[in-house]
Protein backbone atom coordinates (compact mmCIF):
# COMPACT_ATOMS: atom_id res chain seq x y z
CA UNK A 1 0.00 0.00 0.00
CA UNK A 2 1.38 3.50 -1.05
CA UNK A 3 1.23 6.22 1.41
CA UNK A 4 -0.61 9.04 1.47
CA UNK A 5 -0.61 12.49 2.97
CA UNK A 6 -1.97 13.48 6.37
CA UNK A 7 -4.74 15.30 4.73
CA UNK A 8 -5.55 12.44 2.85
CA UNK A 9 -5.42 10.29 6.14
CA UNK A 10 -8.00 12.64 7.61
CA UNK A 11 -10.48 12.31 4.12
CA UNK A 12 -10.31 8.67 4.08
CA UNK A 13 -11.26 8.55 8.18
CA UNK A 14 -14.27 10.97 7.42
CA UNK A 15 -17.71 10.03 7.20
CA UNK A 16 -19.57 10.91 4.00
CA UNK A 17 -21.80 13.24 4.01
CA UNK A 18 -23.50 13.42 0.80
CA UNK A 19 -24.37 10.00 0.45
CA UNK A 20 -22.38 9.40 -2.48
CA UNK A 21 -20.24 6.58 -4.12
CA UNK A 22 -18.31 7.65 -6.58
CA UNK A 23 -16.54 4.91 -9.18
CA UNK A 24 -14.29 6.41 -11.43
CA UNK A 25 -12.89 4.17 -14.63
CA UNK A 26 -10.01 6.27 -16.22
CA UNK A 27 -6.52 5.33 -17.84
CA UNK A 28 -4.95 8.17 -16.49
CA UNK A 29 -4.62 8.88 -13.42
CA UNK A 30 -2.01 9.63 -10.69
CA UNK A 31 1.69 9.90 -9.97
CA UNK A 32 1.29 10.21 -13.93
CA UNK A 33 1.30 13.49 -15.13
CA UNK A 34 -0.97 15.16 -17.86
CA UNK A 35 -3.83 17.36 -18.23
CA UNK A 36 -6.57 14.14 -17.60
CA UNK A 37 -4.52 13.54 -14.52
CA UNK A 38 -4.46 17.14 -13.13
CA UNK A 39 -7.86 17.41 -13.93
CA UNK A 40 -9.26 14.41 -11.54
CA UNK A 41 -6.73 14.75 -9.33
CA UNK A 42 -8.35 18.51 -8.08
CA UNK A 43 -11.72 16.83 -8.64
CA UNK A 44 -11.32 13.92 -6.62
CA UNK A 45 -9.62 16.25 -3.76
CA UNK A 46 -12.46 18.28 -3.33
CA UNK A 47 -14.73 15.54 -4.13
CA UNK A 48 -13.29 13.78 -0.74
CA UNK A 49 -13.29 16.95 0.96
CA UNK A 50 -17.08 17.27 0.36
CA UNK A 51 -17.54 13.89 2.02
CA UNK A 52 -17.59 11.91 -0.95
CA UNK A 53 -16.17 8.03 -1.01
CA UNK A 54 -14.27 7.64 -4.38
CA UNK A 55 -12.80 4.65 -5.92
CA UNK A 56 -10.88 4.99 -8.88
CA UNK A 57 -10.21 1.74 -11.40
CA UNK A 58 -7.47 2.41 -13.15
CA UNK A 59 -4.14 0.72 -14.61
CA UNK A 60 -0.45 1.43 -13.09
CA UNK A 61 1.36 3.85 -14.46
CA UNK A 62 2.50 3.75 -17.92
CA UNK A 63 2.12 6.83 -19.24
CA UNK A 64 3.57 8.37 -22.04
CA UNK A 65 6.20 5.21 -21.97
CA UNK A 66 3.75 2.54 -22.36
CA UNK A 67 6.31 0.85 -19.77
CA UNK A 68 5.39 0.59 -16.19
CA UNK A 69 7.29 4.07 -14.04
CA UNK A 70 10.24 3.54 -12.38
CA UNK A 71 9.54 2.69 -8.38
CA UNK A 72 6.08 1.85 -9.25
CA UNK A 73 6.32 -1.81 -7.61
CA UNK A 74 3.61 -0.93 -4.98
CA UNK A 75 1.36 -0.44 -7.85
CA UNK A 76 0.69 -3.36 -9.68
CA UNK A 77 -2.20 -4.75 -10.75
CA UNK A 78 -4.64 -6.28 -8.08
CA UNK A 79 -3.30 -3.85 -5.40
CA UNK A 80 -5.43 -1.40 -3.73
CA UNK A 81 -4.00 1.76 -2.11
CA UNK A 82 -5.50 4.91 -0.45
CA UNK A 83 -4.28 8.30 -2.98
CA UNK A 84 -2.91 11.27 -2.04
CA UNK A 85 -6.97 12.86 -1.04
CA UNK A 86 -8.01 9.47 0.78
CA UNK A 87 -9.07 8.08 -2.41
CA UNK A 88 -9.14 4.06 -3.18
CA UNK A 89 -7.23 3.13 -6.07
CA UNK A 90 -7.62 -0.31 -7.28
CA UNK A 91 -4.67 -1.03 -10.04
CA UNK A 92 -5.74 -3.09 -12.77
CA UNK A 93 -4.19 -5.23 -15.45
CA UNK A 94 -2.29 -3.22 -18.88
CA UNK A 95 -0.39 -4.03 -21.28
CA UNK A 96 3.02 -2.79 -22.36
CA UNK A 97 3.17 -0.40 -25.94
CA UNK A 98 4.76 1.36 -28.18
CA UNK A 99 4.05 4.54 -29.84
CA UNK A 100 1.73 2.67 -32.15
CA UNK A 101 -2.30 3.66 -31.87
CA UNK A 102 -3.18 -0.37 -32.56
CA UNK A 103 -0.84 -1.46 -29.44
CA UNK A 104 -2.03 1.58 -27.42
CA UNK A 105 -5.47 0.60 -27.99
CA UNK A 106 -4.67 -2.99 -27.04
CA UNK A 107 -3.71 -1.56 -24.14
CA UNK A 108 -7.15 0.50 -23.18
CA UNK A 109 -8.73 -2.74 -23.88
CA UNK A 110 -6.59 -4.99 -21.59
CA UNK A 111 -7.32 -2.09 -18.79
CA UNK A 112 -11.09 -1.96 -19.49
CA UNK A 113 -11.58 -5.77 -19.00
CA UNK A 114 -9.72 -5.57 -15.95
CA UNK A 115 -11.53 -2.76 -14.81
CA UNK A 116 -15.32 -4.81 -14.85
CA UNK A 117 -13.21 -7.75 -13.33
CA UNK A 118 -11.92 -6.27 -10.31
CA UNK A 119 -14.55 -3.46 -9.87
CA UNK A 120 -16.96 -6.62 -9.31
CA UNK A 121 -14.51 -8.44 -7.36
CA UNK A 122 -13.23 -5.37 -5.00
CA UNK A 123 -16.13 -3.23 -4.89
CA UNK A 124 -19.35 -5.74 -4.06
CA UNK A 125 -19.42 -4.77 -0.38
CA UNK A 126 -21.99 -2.94 0.29
CA UNK A 127 -20.24 0.09 2.21
CA UNK A 128 -17.97 0.26 -1.31
CA UNK A 129 -20.88 -0.21 -3.95
CA UNK A 130 -20.57 3.29 -6.16
CA UNK A 131 -23.93 4.86 -6.50
CA UNK A 132 -22.42 6.63 -9.24
CA UNK A 133 -19.98 5.48 -12.09
CA UNK A 134 -17.66 7.92 -14.15
CA UNK A 135 -16.30 6.58 -17.52
CA UNK A 136 -14.13 8.95 -18.39
CA UNK A 137 -12.59 9.09 -21.71
CA UNK A 138 -9.38 8.81 -23.67
CA UNK A 139 -9.35 5.55 -23.60
CA UNK A 140 -12.58 4.72 -25.12
CA UNK A 141 -12.94 1.23 -23.83
CA UNK A 142 -13.21 2.65 -20.34
CA UNK A 143 -16.71 3.97 -21.07
CA UNK A 144 -17.96 0.88 -21.76
CA UNK A 145 -16.30 -0.83 -18.33
CA UNK A 146 -18.25 1.81 -16.88
CA UNK A 147 -21.38 0.92 -18.17
CA UNK A 148 -20.55 -2.84 -17.56
CA UNK A 149 -19.89 -1.61 -13.51
CA UNK A 150 -22.67 0.34 -13.86
CA UNK A 151 -25.32 -1.91 -14.79
CA UNK A 152 -24.00 -4.26 -12.07
CA UNK A 153 -24.64 -2.07 -9.17
CA UNK A 154 -27.52 -0.64 -10.44
CA UNK A 155 -25.69 2.81 -9.99
CA UNK A 156 -25.96 6.21 -12.18
CA UNK A 157 -23.67 6.27 -15.35
CA UNK A 158 -21.75 9.65 -16.14
CA UNK A 159 -19.64 9.41 -19.34
CA UNK A 160 -17.15 11.70 -19.53
CA UNK A 161 -16.05 13.39 -22.97
CA UNK A 162 -12.85 15.47 -22.46
CA UNK A 163 -12.40 15.36 -26.07
CA UNK A 164 -14.79 14.92 -29.72
CA UNK A 165 -15.12 11.19 -29.27
CA UNK A 166 -16.50 9.45 -31.34
CA UNK A 167 -16.24 11.98 -33.96
CA UNK A 168 -11.96 11.98 -33.78
CA UNK A 169 -11.74 8.25 -34.48
CA UNK A 170 -11.84 8.93 -38.36
CA UNK A 171 -9.29 11.65 -38.54
CA UNK A 172 -7.27 10.42 -35.92
CA UNK A 173 -6.59 7.13 -37.49
CA UNK A 174 -7.34 4.91 -34.09
CA UNK A 175 -8.64 2.57 -35.89
CA UNK A 176 -7.68 2.54 -39.64
CA UNK A 177 -4.76 3.83 -39.43
CA UNK A 178 -3.02 5.01 -42.68
CA UNK A 179 -4.49 1.85 -44.96
CA UNK A 180 -7.89 3.47 -44.64
CA UNK A 181 -8.59 3.89 -48.01
CA UNK A 182 -7.65 0.29 -49.31
CA UNK A 183 -8.86 -1.58 -45.96
CA UNK A 184 -12.66 -1.11 -45.92
CA UNK A 185 -13.17 -3.69 -42.79
CA UNK A 186 -11.54 -1.22 -40.72
CA UNK A 187 -13.76 1.95 -42.06
CA UNK A 188 -16.90 -0.10 -41.45
CA UNK A 189 -15.06 -1.07 -37.64
CA UNK A 190 -14.81 2.46 -37.35
CA UNK A 191 -18.11 3.33 -38.75
CA UNK A 192 -19.67 0.55 -35.65
CA UNK A 193 -17.70 2.10 -33.24
CA UNK A 194 -18.86 5.65 -34.00
CA UNK A 195 -22.47 4.03 -33.98
CA UNK A 196 -21.66 2.09 -30.06
CA UNK A 197 -20.55 5.34 -28.56
CA UNK A 198 -22.98 7.59 -29.94
CA UNK A 199 -25.91 4.93 -28.81
CA UNK A 200 -23.56 4.81 -24.93
CA UNK A 201 -23.57 8.47 -24.73
CA UNK A 202 -27.72 8.91 -25.25
CA UNK A 203 -28.12 5.97 -22.89
CA UNK A 204 -25.90 7.41 -20.05
CA UNK A 205 -28.05 9.12 -16.95
CA UNK A 206 -25.09 12.31 -17.59
CA UNK A 207 -22.94 13.00 -19.75
CA UNK A 208 -20.15 15.49 -19.40
CA UNK A 209 -18.63 17.60 -21.85
CA UNK A 210 -15.86 20.61 -21.68
CA UNK A 211 -17.07 22.65 -23.45
CA UNK A 212 -20.55 24.06 -24.42
CA UNK A 213 -20.57 23.39 -28.39
CA UNK A 214 -19.06 20.03 -28.25
CA UNK A 215 -22.08 19.64 -25.59
CA UNK A 216 -24.80 21.07 -28.41
CA UNK A 217 -23.84 18.19 -30.97
CA UNK A 218 -24.52 15.49 -28.16
CA UNK A 219 -27.98 17.13 -27.60
CA UNK A 220 -28.48 16.76 -31.74
CA UNK A 221 -27.93 13.16 -31.45
CA UNK A 222 -30.34 12.14 -28.69
CA UNK A 223 -27.82 12.31 -25.33
CA UNK A 224 -30.58 13.35 -23.27
CA UNK A 225 -28.99 15.15 -20.18
CA UNK A 226 -25.52 17.12 -20.88
CA UNK A 227 -23.75 19.31 -18.97
CA UNK A 228 -20.49 21.52 -19.24
CA UNK A 229 -17.39 20.71 -16.88
CA UNK A 230 -14.50 22.72 -18.13
CA UNK A 231 -11.20 21.83 -18.06
CA UNK A 232 -8.98 23.65 -14.92
CA UNK A 233 -5.71 24.90 -15.07
CA UNK A 234 -3.56 24.75 -11.50
CA UNK A 235 -1.48 27.88 -12.73
CA UNK A 236 -1.46 30.74 -10.72
CA UNK A 237 -3.73 32.74 -12.67
CA UNK A 238 -1.78 36.84 -12.65
CA UNK A 239 -4.08 39.40 -12.39
CA UNK A 240 -2.18 41.93 -14.81
CA UNK A 241 0.11 41.67 -18.10
CA UNK A 242 2.95 40.36 -17.69
CA UNK A 243 4.69 42.33 -20.68
CA UNK A 244 4.12 45.88 -20.65
CA UNK A 245 2.39 47.41 -24.28
CA UNK A 246 5.54 49.27 -26.02
CA UNK A 247 7.84 46.56 -25.04
CA UNK A 248 11.09 46.31 -27.08
CA UNK A 249 12.45 43.25 -28.24
CA UNK A 250 15.77 44.93 -27.59
CA UNK A 251 17.35 43.97 -30.50
CA UNK A 252 17.22 39.95 -30.04
CA UNK A 253 15.13 37.30 -31.37
CA UNK A 254 11.28 36.93 -31.45
CA UNK A 255 11.21 34.06 -29.14
CA UNK A 256 8.34 31.57 -28.93
CA UNK A 257 7.49 28.44 -26.53
CA UNK A 258 5.09 25.62 -27.00
CA UNK A 259 5.29 23.57 -23.99
CA UNK A 260 3.29 20.25 -23.97
CA UNK A 261 2.39 17.01 -25.68
CA UNK A 262 4.44 16.55 -29.05
CA UNK A 263 1.79 14.00 -30.84
CA UNK A 264 -0.33 14.12 -33.68
CA UNK A 265 -3.47 16.28 -32.59
CA UNK A 266 -0.95 19.28 -32.34
CA UNK A 267 0.18 19.61 -35.89
CA UNK A 268 3.16 20.75 -34.76
CA UNK A 269 4.64 20.54 -38.05
CA UNK A 270 3.35 24.12 -38.76
CA UNK A 271 5.60 25.73 -35.28
CA UNK A 272 8.96 24.32 -37.42
CA UNK A 273 8.30 25.06 -40.52
CA UNK A 274 6.83 28.78 -40.35
CA UNK A 275 9.66 29.60 -38.24
CA UNK A 276 12.35 28.35 -41.06
CA UNK A 277 10.45 30.38 -43.31
CA UNK A 278 10.61 33.63 -41.45
CA UNK A 279 14.29 33.05 -40.38
CA UNK A 280 14.54 32.50 -44.73
CA UNK A 281 12.91 36.45 -45.18
CA UNK A 282 16.59 37.78 -42.98
CA UNK A 283 14.21 38.46 -39.41
CA UNK A 284 15.34 36.67 -36.19
CA UNK A 285 13.34 34.44 -34.60
CA UNK A 286 14.26 31.57 -32.09
CA UNK A 287 11.97 28.59 -31.00
CA UNK A 288 12.08 26.26 -28.40
CA UNK A 289 9.88 23.23 -28.43
CA UNK A 290 9.49 21.26 -24.85
CA UNK A 291 7.46 18.13 -24.40
CA UNK A 292 7.13 14.31 -24.95
CA UNK A 293 4.96 12.49 -27.43
CA UNK A 294 4.88 10.53 -31.06
CA UNK A 295 5.84 13.34 -32.74
CA UNK A 296 9.13 14.05 -30.53
CA UNK A 297 11.90 12.60 -32.98
CA UNK A 298 10.09 13.90 -36.25
CA UNK A 299 10.03 17.33 -35.08
CA UNK A 300 13.53 17.44 -34.21
CA UNK A 301 14.35 16.21 -37.91
CA UNK A 302 12.56 18.10 -39.55
CA UNK A 303 14.15 21.48 -37.78
CA UNK A 304 17.21 19.52 -38.60
CA UNK A 305 16.28 19.10 -42.02
CA UNK A 306 15.22 22.51 -42.92
CA UNK A 307 17.82 24.42 -40.51
CA UNK A 308 14.93 25.88 -38.74
CA UNK A 309 15.91 28.23 -35.27
CA UNK A 310 13.97 25.47 -33.58
CA UNK A 311 15.12 23.27 -30.93
CA UNK A 312 13.09 20.06 -29.19
CA UNK A 313 13.28 19.15 -25.73
CA UNK A 314 11.94 16.84 -23.21
CA UNK A 315 9.15 17.82 -20.66
CA UNK A 316 10.77 19.95 -18.06
CA UNK A 317 9.72 20.13 -14.32
CA UNK A 318 6.37 22.29 -13.52
CA UNK A 319 8.24 24.49 -11.17
CA UNK A 320 10.35 25.78 -14.20
CA UNK A 321 7.48 26.37 -16.49
CA UNK A 322 6.99 30.12 -15.12
CA UNK A 323 10.79 30.61 -16.08
CA UNK A 324 10.06 29.21 -19.39
CA UNK A 325 7.31 31.06 -19.91
CA UNK A 326 8.53 34.61 -18.57
CA UNK A 327 11.38 34.01 -21.31
CA UNK A 328 9.39 33.83 -24.69
CA UNK A 329 7.15 36.64 -26.35
CA UNK A 330 4.18 34.04 -27.25
CA UNK A 331 3.17 30.79 -26.57
CA UNK A 332 1.91 28.27 -28.54
CA UNK A 333 -1.10 26.30 -28.48
CA UNK A 334 -1.86 24.37 -31.69
CA UNK A 335 -4.44 21.42 -32.63
CA UNK A 336 -4.81 20.32 -36.59
CA UNK A 337 -7.35 21.35 -38.70
CA UNK A 338 -9.95 18.53 -37.81
CA UNK A 339 -13.46 19.34 -37.41
CA UNK A 340 -13.67 17.77 -34.02
CA UNK A 341 -11.39 20.22 -32.71
CA UNK A 342 -13.51 22.77 -33.64
CA UNK A 343 -15.73 21.77 -30.41
CA UNK A 344 -13.01 21.54 -27.82
CA UNK A 345 -10.96 23.65 -25.79
CA UNK A 346 -7.28 22.44 -24.82
CA UNK A 347 -6.66 22.73 -21.20
CA UNK A 348 -3.38 23.81 -22.26
CA UNK A 349 -5.33 27.26 -23.77
CA UNK A 350 -6.30 27.75 -20.06
CA UNK A 351 -2.88 27.82 -18.81
CA UNK A 352 -1.43 29.92 -21.64
CA UNK A 353 -4.45 32.42 -20.78
CA UNK A 354 -3.79 32.45 -16.91
CA UNK A 355 -0.21 33.04 -16.85
CA UNK A 356 -1.13 36.30 -19.08
CA UNK A 357 1.19 36.19 -21.87
CA UNK A 358 0.13 35.97 -25.35
CA UNK A 359 -0.82 33.27 -27.03
CA UNK A 360 -0.77 32.24 -30.77
CA UNK A 361 -3.33 29.69 -31.28
CA UNK A 362 -3.34 27.55 -34.17
CA UNK A 363 -7.12 26.56 -33.67
CA UNK A 364 -10.37 27.56 -35.17
CA UNK A 365 -13.92 27.03 -33.83
CA UNK A 366 -14.86 27.13 -29.99
CA UNK A 367 -10.66 28.03 -28.79
CA UNK A 368 -10.23 31.01 -31.19
CA UNK A 369 -13.56 32.33 -30.30
CA UNK A 370 -12.23 32.53 -26.68
CA UNK A 371 -8.89 33.93 -27.73
CA UNK A 372 -10.64 36.64 -29.98
CA UNK A 373 -13.72 37.60 -27.30
CA UNK A 374 -10.73 37.74 -24.76
CA UNK A 375 -8.13 39.37 -26.82
CA UNK A 376 -5.47 36.80 -25.10
CA UNK A 377 -3.68 36.99 -28.27
CA UNK A 378 -3.65 35.93 -31.69
CA UNK A 379 -5.36 33.29 -33.85
CA UNK A 380 -4.37 31.57 -37.12
CA UNK A 381 -5.70 28.68 -39.06
CA UNK A 382 -4.74 25.35 -37.71
CA UNK A 383 -1.53 24.46 -39.99
CA UNK A 384 -1.51 27.43 -42.41
CA UNK A 385 2.52 27.82 -42.06
CA UNK A 386 2.09 31.21 -44.59
CA UNK A 387 -0.39 32.93 -41.77
CA UNK A 388 1.68 31.98 -39.05
CA UNK A 389 5.06 33.10 -40.37
CA UNK A 390 3.71 36.25 -41.26
CA UNK A 391 2.02 36.74 -37.62
CA UNK A 392 5.60 35.97 -36.11
CA UNK A 393 7.71 37.81 -38.90
CA UNK A 394 5.34 41.33 -38.33
CA UNK A 395 6.28 41.03 -34.09
CA UNK A 396 10.10 40.41 -35.14
CA UNK A 397 10.31 43.11 -37.66
CA UNK A 398 8.40 45.38 -35.62
CA UNK A 399 10.52 44.95 -32.52
CA UNK A 400 7.58 45.14 -30.30
CA UNK A 401 6.32 42.64 -27.85
CA UNK A 402 2.86 41.32 -28.45
CA UNK A 403 0.38 41.68 -25.40
CA UNK A 404 -2.36 39.90 -24.30
CA UNK A 405 -5.66 41.37 -22.46
CA UNK A 406 -5.94 41.19 -18.55
CA UNK A 407 -9.48 39.93 -19.89
CA UNK A 408 -7.83 36.43 -20.32
CA UNK A 409 -6.39 35.27 -17.22
CA UNK A 410 -9.66 37.01 -15.20
CA UNK A 411 -11.67 34.58 -17.19
CA UNK A 412 -10.30 31.66 -16.51
CA UNK A 413 -10.22 32.70 -12.62
CA UNK A 414 -13.81 32.51 -12.66
CA UNK A 415 -14.51 30.10 -15.10
CA UNK A 416 -11.61 27.37 -15.07
CA UNK A 417 -11.38 27.53 -11.20
CA UNK A 418 -11.04 24.17 -9.70
CA UNK A 419 -13.66 25.08 -6.55
CA UNK A 420 -16.08 26.09 -9.25
CA UNK A 421 -15.85 22.96 -11.64
CA UNK A 422 -15.98 20.42 -8.43
CA UNK A 423 -18.72 22.10 -7.18
CA UNK A 424 -20.68 22.26 -10.37
CA UNK A 425 -19.86 18.58 -10.78
CA UNK A 426 -20.98 17.69 -7.16
CA UNK A 427 -24.34 19.70 -7.83
CA UNK A 428 -24.79 17.60 -10.98
CA UNK A 429 -24.08 14.04 -9.40
CA UNK A 430 -26.68 15.43 -6.72
CA UNK A 431 -29.15 15.90 -9.04
CA UNK A 432 -28.37 12.00 -10.40
CA UNK A 433 -28.95 10.40 -6.68
CA UNK A 434 -32.49 12.42 -6.05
Amino acid sequence: MTGRSSRGALHARRKPSSGHRVLLVTHHYAPETGAPQRRWGALIARFVSAGVDVSVLTPPPHYPSGTLAPGATEQLPGTVSRGAHGERIIRVRYREHTTSLVSRTADHLVAAVSSIELGLRRLRRRHHRPTVVIGTVPGIPSMFAAWALARFFRAALVVEMRDAWPDLIRPSGIMTGSLAQRRPGRAFATTLAHRAITRLQARADLVVTTTETFADVLRSRGARNVAVVRNGTAFPVVSRPVVAPGTDLERRPFRVVYAGTLGRSQGLEVVVRAAALVESRGLPIEVRIVGAGNDATHLAALARSLGAPVTVGPPIPHAEIEALYDWADTLVVSLRDWEPFQWTVPSKLYEVMASGHHVTACVAGESAELVLSLEAGDVVPPGDVEALANLWAGYAESGVAPVASRAASAWVAVHANDDVLAATYLALLDDLTR
